[in-house]
């Protein structure tokens, strides 16, 4: 596969690697004997943010120049990112999109961005979308796109290449800390960063959406990128507050504490609930004292 190093323009993006990475003195873990890090891949770059970068800088160098076409919701960051992508490096892009209802509305913020952007954006109704690995139904969409022959990334990035990509992601961090926490769309960012770590260190996965299905898909991707499990890694599930983007009242008030505590932007459908998380085991006592805890800051806020 080529370098991404070897994408005309990708290089000239100067992404900022490795990322940051911050401690901050936070009383709620402090008190617990617990000492937290920031590990600030939402610094990578102002566009390609965090995780988006290390998961489409292998796939951006796979497609070659071709049309990258993929997969998301009405509030994806990952078409987002893929579509800013497309601006910046001169790539044309398709976002398949999740609800045919859609089609006839307004768009919202996140999809006019990726519209102004260049992204073309085509609808299909939830049925077909459940099925987009479905070797006819994709044919189908690249048919109706004009896109036949693009390169296809799934949804969230998440692929063997992108899997590979987070690698790098775990080694950054490499006796850093005890346990590395990030939060999961898809499992792509977990299945690499924990195949990264060294010994001794533990993953950690926040899921963002309902249903138990992530540990499977993680195993998935290991298997198709490493030919087997890699690393020390788990999955909590207590945490998506309802499922991919949604939030509480609750939960937005914990984010605004945080910013105000720490000067920190807070991406709300990601990095907000794996804080959140982070600090609910803590006074759980999941941790024992001593422990080091890195929470990978996957994202920042989107501006509209």
């Amino acid at each position: 596969m080529t370098s991404p190093d070897a994408v005309p323009g990708l290089d000239a993006l100067r992404p900022r690697l490795p990322s940051p990475v911050q401690e901050r003195a936070d009383e709620r873990f402090t008190r617990r004997g617990l000492r937290l890090l920031l590990k600030r891949d939402d610094l990578i770059h102002p566009e390609l943010i965090g995780n988006k970068w290390r998961k489409l800088a292998p796939n951006l160098a796979a497609a070659d120049g071709r049309t990258v076409l993929t997969f998301g919701g009405a509030y994806s960051n990952h078409l987002r990112a893929t579509a800013a992508a497309g601006r910046l490096l001169g790539l044309p892009t398709v976002g398949v999109v999740r609800g045919h209802e859609l089609a006839g509305r307004p768009l919202n913020p996140s999809l006019a961005r990726c519209a102004a952007d260049g992204m073309r954006l085509h609808f299909v109704d939830r049925a077909a979308y459940r099925r987009k690995s479905d070797p006819r139904v994709l044919a189908a969409v690249l048919r109706e796109t004009g896109a036949e022959g693009a390169y296809v990334v799934p949804e969230g990035g998440s692929n063997t290449a992108a899997v590979r990509g987070c690698v790098a992601l775990g080694e950054e961090l490499r006796g850093r800390a005890d346990v590395v926490a990030v939060a999961c769309g898809t499992g792509g960012t977990l299945a690499g960063l924990a195949a990264g770590l060294g010994p001794g260190q533990r993953a950690l996965g926040v899921p963002v959406l309902r249903g138990g299905f992530l540990s499977g898909e993680v195993r998935a991707l290991q298997t198709a990128a490493f030919g087997g499990p890699r690393g020390d890694w788990w999955l909590d599930e207590w945490f998506h507050f309802g499922g991919y983007a949604r939030t509480t009242p609750e939960l937005d008030a914990f984010a605004q504490d945080f910013e105000a505590r720490h000067g920190l932007p807070v991406e709300r459908l990601y990095v907000a609930k794996l804080l959140y998380g982070l600090l609910a085991l803590a006074e759980e006592g999941a941790f024992a004292r001593g422990t080091t805890v890195a929470a990978v800051v996957t994202g920042a806020p989107f501006a509209a």
